[in-house]
């Protein structure tokens, strides 16, 4: 990996700026050139940086046009003020002992769906469902392995000991782990138990800034989040971190940190959004910001309700009602409701969303559309959510991760099929200081506390 991608220059990344501004509402077709222009300057030149920031400030400060129909607020008072109809907090009556299965059964699933999607993270689609039948595993019915035989190895291009993505972490096949493997995706959630027991239920947006520069090397983090890290190290504090040179601040990585904040708020949707919104303000605006809300109210209500359709009701409740991600859940509920196959739906996604476009593959709404898509079709049963999660390809961990945490939350560990879990051996590894291999069991633990 060249050093100039592990420090994520702008100038390597401006491209996306013009379809994350027009996304916004603004007009910036008369950029494309300049845009071009400035990417295509010697990578050593320092001028190419320079100018690259500048012209990114000067977009992200186009005001939206006047015609632009959603209303997208950053701020948590302004999204309260948008929000659709639904309960904010239910007394919560289950017993301790039912909290704590509950809250292990989202840990584990959380790590399932991760281990699952892994190793074929950044995959395009067909490759995706080449693997899987040419291995006999379409629809997905166990983990991914690489001891397969040689001409598919060759012909999926496999490193049977794991690879290296984006990040430097490897990602792991089932037959090279003893357990849940260090993901970004489980990070983020051991991250939140950090905050929690550091600062305690009124955490602050600056709170969580401080924890991940005391505990997460920065390497250990891509996109929005590592430019909030360069930030907050640059003395640039919430919320100007999460949109200072972050060509990111929609794209997916705070939805994949909202499931602690739903763990511990059972019955309480609208606490659990705010704690979400907390830590999503530090590196995310808009619809970045809703991802990460939206799930969080997911979990929190499905601690009380199997109703996948009512779940992502509430979901939605602590969003804006009319916001992008709003819409395109809605559109998704609408294909299921009317027949539309799993199958279809994925398909549909794929026309919508380029997955060969970064911006399009790593965004928050592509990705948690396909969240509902998986929760939708899988309905209890956790093979087939995952599995469908999984085979929807963009972001394949992030999405498996996500829907096994809300499944897991409904079914409770107890009722978590044995063939997925075992392989995990009740531990984690995490790059987060003082977890470095733990025991998940301990993790749901010290969540329950937090609990009432």
């Amino acid at each position: 990996m060249l050093r100039e991608q592990r420090y994520m220059k702008t100038a390597d990344y401006l491209i996306f700026e013009l379809k994350q501004s027009a996304d916004e509402g603004k007009d910036v077709s008369g950029y494309k050139e300049e845009v071009e222009r400035i990417i295509a300057l010697d990578r050593q030149n320092p001028e190419r940086e320079l100018l690259a920031c500048k012209l990114f400030k000067e977009i992200i400060n186009i005001p939206a046009k006047v015609d632009y129909p959603y209303v997208e607020p950053s701020d948590l008072e302004g999204i309260r003020a948008q929000r659709s109809e639904g309960y904010r907090k239910k007394e919560l009556t289950l017993s301790r002992d039912e909290i704590y299965n509950k809250v292990y059964g989202a840990w584990l699933g959380r790590c399932v769906g991760c281990l699952l999607g892994q190793p074929i993270e950044g995959w395009m689609r067909d490759r995706i469902y080449g693997l899987l039948k040419d291995t006999d595993n379409y629809p997905i019915n166990r983990y991914l392995s690489s001891e397969i035989p040689e001409e598919i190895i060759k012909k999926y291009d496999i490193q049977p000991n794991g690879s290296k993505f984006h990040d430097g972490i490897v990602k792991h096949w089932i037959n090279n782990t003893k357990n849940m493997p260090e993901d970004d995706d489980t990070n983020y959630t051991v991250i939140g138990l950090k905050i929690l027991e550091r600062y305690g239920e009124n955490f602050t947006p600056d709170d969580v800034a401080e924890t991940w520069l005391m505990n997460l090397p920065v390497l250990h983090l891509a996109t929005a989040e590592r430019v909030a890290y360069r930030n907050f190290v640059a003395c640039i504090f919430p919320p100007e971190s999460a949109i200072t040179d972050n060509i990111f601040r929609e794209w997916i990585g705070a939805q994949i940190r909202a499931d602690f904040f739903g763990y511990i708020n059972m019955a309480n949707p609208e606490r659990a959004a705010e704690m979400a919104w907390r830590d999503a303000s530090i590196s995310h605006i808009k619809n970045g910001i809703y991802g990460e809300m939206f799930v969080a109210a997911m979990l929190a209500h499905a601690a009380i309700s199997d109703d996948i359709e009512e779940i992502i009701k509430i979901g939605l409740s602590e969003i804006p009602k009319n916001c992008r991600l709003e819409k395109a859940i809605k559109e998704v509920v609408e294909w299921y409701e009317s027949g539309v196959t799993w199958q279809q739906a994925i398909d549909k996604i794929h026309v919508i969303y380029d997955e060969t476009n970064k911006y399009d593959w790593c965004h928050t709404i592509s990705n948690a559309m396909i969240v509902c898509i998986g929760l939708l079709y899988g309905g209890h049963d956790f093979e087939k959510t995952v599995a469908i999660a999984v085979m929807g390809a963009l972001d394949t961990d992030c999405n498996g991760a996500t829907v096994g945490s809300i499944v897991g939350m409904i079914l409770g560990a107890k009722a978590l099929p044995e063939k997925w879990i075992d392989p995990l051996n009740d531990k984690i590894k995490s790059g987060v200081d003082g977890f470095g291999l733990v025991n998940i069991s301990e993790l749901a633990k010290r969540t329950a506390v937090f609990i009432k």
